[in-house]
């Protein structure tokens, strides 16, 4: 979304390290940081042009789309989001509304907030960088609705991050693995269900050039453009919390 990397890669990723660990979701104001948080090494500078934008730029950057921010299933991408404090942030403005407006519904507020992470994706080139904003942003959500790591939403909210937060590389739109980065779309059908289609990235972002104005497929209609390359069945919480338990078990056994 905001940021992009540099030097070797091509793009610059502009963020700050600043982890958050509150319960509220809503962001508080920070002054300047000092320029010993702009950087976690100067090596990394020299590799990777890898710098971090102080949290009151963020906060400024992300007001100019205020209204979307604090809508629950706006979507935001950031192709180069580190550690995620632009991703953070964004996450905690989300929850914010889910509190105005859920807040007295524990099953609404708990189904809701997954929403709102499920609205947010990144991608991320540095493997300790991309880890780091997982943590991150479950943290955040973990915080707001006092979860613990035995909880189903806990589980179900990991496995959307390890969907949504991707190794790879936003210029050559492939994961670490080198296959095509796909996202999940996620929506929230209601009664606790929720729906799943896959898109590959380099697909969504080649649509801009056939719906160019002038151009021979500037007629094509949306929905033959964005093909999705799989649909779940209808999912939920408990169902999306096994996924992420069957991923993890040949980690445990070992």
């Amino acid at each position: 979304m905001l940021a992009e990397r540099h030097k070797k890669t091509g793009r610059k990723n502009l963020e700050n390290r600043q982890p958050a660990a509150r319960a509220t979701p809503s962001a508080e104001p920070s002054t300047a940081p000092t320029p010993m948080n702009l950087v976690k090494s100067k090596q990394r500078v020299a590799d990777h042009g890898e710098v971090f934008t102080p949290l009151w730029m963020v906060e400024a950057m992300l007001d100019l789309v205020k209204g979307e921010t604090e809508r629950i299933d706006s979507r935001f991408l950031e192709p180069a989001c580190g550690s995620g404090n632009f991703l953070v942030q964004i996450l905690r403005r989300k929850l914010a509304a889910v509190e105005f407006k859920f807040g007295k519904s524990d099953f609404e507020k708990r189904h809701y907030s997954l929403l709102a992470l499920m609205c947010i994706y990144g991608i991320e080139l540095l493997p300790d960088n991309i880890a780091e904003c997982r943590e991150n942003m479950l943290e955040i959500l973990a915080e707001y609705l006092k979860l613990d790591k035995s909880d189903g939403l806990y589980r179900a909210a990991s496995h959307v991050l390890s969907q949504n937060l991707i190794h790879g590389d936003a210029l050559t739109m492939r994961g670490s693995d080198g296959q095509p980065i796909t996202f999940a779309e996620w929506g929230y059908l209601g009664k606790g269900k929720f729906q799943r289609r896959d898109f590959r990235f380099d697909v969504l972002t080649g649509s801009s050039a056939f719906s160019a104005e002038g151009s021979l497929f500037a007629n094509l209609g949306k929905h033959e453009i964005f093909t999705p390359t799989k649909i779940y069945p209808p999912m939920t919480m408990s169902e999306l919390a096994a996924e992420w338990v069957a991923t993890q078990m040949p980690q445990e056994v070992v």
